[in-house]
């Protein structure tokens, strides 16, 4: 069974830095696009960055970019992605989600950005950013 599970949420200070991360199981995801996107309160969920899984590049959201990294271990077999978050606005405040795309060639061939291209999602991890 594929599951993906969130942690190293919590509450971080304006200016400051938290690093979550995704550990996914069930199968390897070395094929699998990796993404994380953030839902605030009455808002839709939104892309914030994702990583291929062939080849590693990367793609990141302007609303966070020169802040947050995506990255995941080099080695497949742990299957951990990580978003690294610095320099933390109010405004990042949300529930951060997983997401694996699978290997679908449909969703693989979708734009990383678009929530319709990840088949799999974790529960989420919630962010609060202080003033």
């Amino acid at each position: 069974q594929v599951q993906l599970v969130e942690s190293g949420g919590g509450l971080v200070q304006a200016g400051g830095s938290l690093r979550l991360s995704c550990a996914a199981s069930g199968r390897t995801f070395s094929r699998d696009a990796m993404g994380w996107f953030r839902q605030a309160p009455g808002k839709e969920r939104t892309f914030v960055a994702s990583i291929n899984g062939i080849g590693g590049a990367t793609n990141v959201a302007d609303s966070v970019k020169g802040r947050f990294i995506i990255s995941k271990d080099n080695d497949n077999t742990k299957n951990t992605v990580y978003l690294q978050m610095n320099s933390m606005k109010l405004e990042d405040t949300a529930v951060y989600y997983c997401a694996a795309t699978g290997t679908s060639t449909w969703r693989l061939g979708r734009p990383r950005d678009n929530k319709d291209a990840y088949d799999y999602w974790g529960q989420g991890t919630q962010v609060t950013v202080s003033s």
